[in-house]
């Protein structure tokens, strides 16, 4: 074995120091390190394991506290938010569970309602306050494996990304399954024909959303790659919630409540208005949801449609809000851009007639703005530097004149 000599080291590899500007240089085969970048790499080091430790070491969830925060993130559906809270708080408690006489079983979440209601921000928000990797998967692109599309392996490869590769992440992390009503069964009779992206999606997603073990291909290698590194992720602890807009669903519950029968005395309710709220298991099988798929969703709540009130709270009050957003963009032309209360109103009005929720707001101002967009060179030039946006046109979007 060669010897090193150590004079022929004058300065560290990594930060370029001289050897007499730093109090130690730590001196190994063809590289020298100085005390200073050994500090720096322990302080790195240890920075890691306090975020790994803070992700994975959970203490006992406080379900008001953790509703409290999704308060900031999500208007309304108060239910919704205690519902998902007090299932978050159970599921940690159930990973944390110290009991070897008693098993807790997996209750992963569903969430019903109209599109942008706010499902997959719940979802985000859960994610954010628990600081744990999170995935949201389209059900629509899952296909029975062998067949083109994503497979459910998919789903635990997003994951393992998000988590970095970190295998214990991963198995703590959380995935959002969305428009998860698109893979109902098409009909309640069997067919000869193959439902490869329906009733044979839940199939597959079965033993996934209820807890297996899974290989999947290190982040960044090709899953076609027979060559790739694999990785085993146990899905047991991973919490699954699912959401779903279940067009539809309002009419089968108030079937089911109204009854139908034939004949003298028989007593059939009416005027039954069909809420998610009064949601049964029988209701979702009758949808199209196969009964084992259902039975691995024990917990599940209806989401409401945004109010006229909640829409115009969203598009001004809530972090990086829509109004924050287009006022700066006016601003980088120099013109201000202001709305009067009744032309808030009007707008939110607008959006709720859409039915599309949140989601309806962009799209409504953006009507309302392109005149003005448009023509914000033109605005600078004539020294037009506000833009009050009014009733009158929030109805007839036009330029303004000189």
């Amino acid at each position: 074995m060669a010897t090193v000599d150590k004079d022929q080291y004058e300065k560290c590899n990594f930060c370029n120091k001289a050897k007499n500007d730093v109090e130690k240089l730590i001196v190994g085969d063809k590289v020298a390190i100085c005390n200073e970048c050994v500090n720096l790499c322990g302080d790195l080091l240890t920075e890691l394991a306090r975020n790994t430790v803070k992700a994975l070491d959970f203490k006992e969830i406080n379900p008001k506290e953790l509703k409290d925060f999704l308060d900031k993130y999500v208007i309304g559906q108060d239910e919704a938010k205690i519902v998902l809270s007090v299932a978050v708080a159970n599921h940690y408690k159930r990973i944390n569970n110290k009991s070897k006489d008693l098993e807790l079983d997996k209750a992963n979440v569903l969430l019903l309602g109209p599109t942008g209601c706010g499902k997959t921000l719940l979802a985000k928000s859960v994610a954010r306050y628990l600081d744990v990797p999170f995935a949201v998967t389209d059900a629509t692109s899952i296909t029975e494996a062998g067949y083109v599309g994503d497979d459910v392996e998919t789903l635990i490869g997003k994951l393992l990304s998000n988590a970095g590769g970190n295998v214990e992440r991963c198995q703590r992390g959380i995935i959002f399954l969305d428009e998860v009503d698109k893979i109902s069964r098409k009909s309640e009779n069997t067919s000869i024909t193959r439902d490869v992206s329906g009733e044979g999606v839940q199939q597959a997603l079965l033993k996934v959303v209820e807890g297996t073990v899974c290989r999947v291909p290190l982040p960044g290698a090709n899953r076609k790659n027979p060559q790739a590194e694999m990785v085993e992720i146990d899905t047991s602890n991973i919490l699954f919630i699912a959401g779903g807009a279940f067009v539809g669903m309002e009419d089968v519950i108030k079937r089911r409540a109204e009854g139908s029968g034939i004949g003298f005395g028989v007593e059939v309710k009416t005027n039954h208005d069909g809420q998610l709220k009064d949601l049964e298991p029988d209701d979702l099988v009758k949808f199209g949801m196969i009964p084992e798929f259902v039975g691995r969703f024990p917990t599940w709540v209806g989401l409401t449609q945004l109010t006229e009130e909640q829409l115009k709270f969203v598009l001004t009050e809530i972090k990086n809000s829509l109004i924050a957003q287009y006022t700066y963009l006016f601003e980088t032309d120099g013109v201000q851009l202001k709305f009067s209360d009744e032309a808030l109103l009007e707008i939110a009005k607008n959006a709720a007639t859409r039915k599309t929720g949140a989601r309806s707001l962009q799209a409504e101002l953006e009507r309302i703005l392109m005149p003005h967009m448009f023509s914000l060179k033109e605005y600078a030039k004539q020294d037009i530097t506000e833009v009050v946006i009014t009733p009158g046109l929030v109805k007839k979007p036009i330029k303004l004149a000189a």
